[in-house]
């Protein structure tokens, strides 16, 4: 971590509200409290400390980091903190306990700012500390190989009579879980940090898709079929690829998902959230968590005030019964409403294929631009097909009638721009649109196209 500059608060002690045995000599025995706050060059920094009551969060702990979190707001700094404790101080009782709502509070204040708070959860993390402050900061690590959980394992283990099993409290299973965005190794952290602040760039690593075939060409005039075809291609840049081309800088914003990912990203020295598909991946489909996840991503833009890039290429959400179980419609319509509420401007390119209402959901953007050889359809055509036609194989014939090649959207007033297939052209277009874009454009657009084919009787 970067030294502080000044330190806060070292004055604080804790009064002993339980006159709880053995409290106050310890309390007079401890080198400081279980908590240091103070600020460095770029953010305010709260760090446990596990060696003062096992970094347990009492009534000093919870007005130092209530005072840190609300002096940021003021200075206008992030936040950075690290945490090692096992929960709320016993020996303060309810006096420790309250702290919880206290720092959850101030944490919201400072987000309510438009500032960014980040986490570092060390071994280990447990108890109120996780289940408040640790919790709420925007962008969550993880130690490689700490102990984080709600209760800790001995707890769990002398409360329940169950052993705590193997893929519990470990910090690869909350990632997993989406419940943290990273897992870093000691010499990782203070690299991530910076990165998280935007004060150095570490750029989202490429794969390798296969090659294009080699009679490849964008001559000619191509069937909504063949376009259909070729925004599924296997060589073609899913969402993800095009981020890793026009993103200079990512933070991933974790989710349990494959199919959709985030992160707080730069393009061309503009700090962004991008929220991109990844159709290669499974099946392609995002499921509820997906969902989750693009709305987690679109509400830090709106706390950040930050612009929302989405790359968008999907054939539509993942229609499992599993998914409809996890409320799958429910999850689109929520992503739809946190589009529509937010407040900083929003640009979304589709980049291969839009599947139905999954896709749209994060089309719904203040400016839409669609690549030329990408589609955006209302449904699949070998849907269509199956509904029109009863007949899934009569989809190349049904295509045509759906109107989902990128001219006919430019035409119908769908999209407001075309993009030329290089990742160079997306970025262009993406700076440009990001340049020129205000809230509100969205409904601009829908409410005139949806005019023009209004008819009175």
């Amino acid at each position: 971590m970067r030294p502080l500059l000044e330190e806060w608060d070292r004055d604080l002690r804790s009064g002993d509200p339980l006159d709880f045995p053995g409290y106050a000599a310890a309390l007079k025995d401890a080198p400081e409290e279980s908590v240091r706050t103070g600020r460095t060059e770029h953010h305010v920094l709260v760090e446990s400390r596990f060696d003062v009551f096992g970094g347990s969060m009492g009534v000093v702990a919870g007005e130092k980091i209530s005072r840190a979190f609300d002096r940021a707001v003021e200075l206008g700094l992030p936040v950075v903190c690290v945490t090692r404790s096992g929960g709320a101080r016993m020996q303060e009782g309810m006096v420790a306990l309250v702290q919880l709502g206290r720092t959850a509070a101030s944490v919201e204040r400072h987000r309510a700012a438009g500032l960014l708070s980040v986490v570092v959860h060390c071994s280990p993390t447990t108890g109120g500390v996780l289940a408040s402050y640790g919790s709420l900061c925007q962008l969550r690590a993880v130690e490689d190989g700490a102990v984080i959980g709600f209760a800790g394992p001995r707890v769990v283990r002398e409360t329940t009579g169950e052993p705590v099993g193997d893929t519990s409290h470990r910090a690869s299973t909350a990632f997993e879980h989406g419940l943290v965005d990273n897992v870093l190794e000691p010499d990782e952290i203070d690299a991530w940090v910076d990165v998280a602040l935007g004060l150095r760039a570490e750029p989202l690593e490429p794969r390798e898709l296969p090659a294009a075939p080699a009679d490849d060409t964008d001559d000619g005039d191509l069937s909504a079929w063949e376009e259909v075809l070729r925004a599924r291609r296997p060589d073609r840049p899913s969402g993800i690829d095009v981020a890793a081309a026009i993103c200079d800088s990512w933070t991933e914003v974790n989710g349990s998902d494959p199919t959709v990912r985030a992160g707080l990203a730069t393009i061309d020295g503009r700090r962004v959230i991008v929220i991109a598909h990844d159709r290669h991946t499974g099946t392609g489909r995002p499921r509820p968590d997906g969902f989750q996840l693009a709305r987690r991503a679109v509400t830090l833009a709106d706390e950040l005030r930050l612009p929302l890039v989405t790359l968008v290429d999907t054939p539509g959400a993942d229609p499992s019964s599993a998914s409809e179980n996890d409320g799958i419609a429910r999850e689109i319509a929520e992503l739809y409403g946190a589009m529509a509420k937010l407040r900083s401007p929003s640009v979304s390119v589709c980049v291969g294929e839009g599947g139905s209402g999954g896709a749209l959901a994060l089309a719904w953007a203040d400016r839409l631009l669609v690549q030329h050889h990408a589609v955006f359809s209302v449904i699949a055509p070998e849907g269509a097909a199956a509904i029109l036609e009863r007949d899934a194989d009569k989809a190349p014939d049904t295509a045509g009638l759906l109107g989902l090649t990128s001219r006919e959207l430019l035409d119908l007033g769908i999209a407001d721009g075309l993009v030329d297939e290089s990742a160079e052209g997306v970025r262009r277009a993406v700076v440009d649109a990001l340049d020129s874009t205000v809230v509100g454009d969205r409904r601009r657009r829908a409410d005139a196209l949806s005019g023009r084919w209004l008819e009175r009787t």
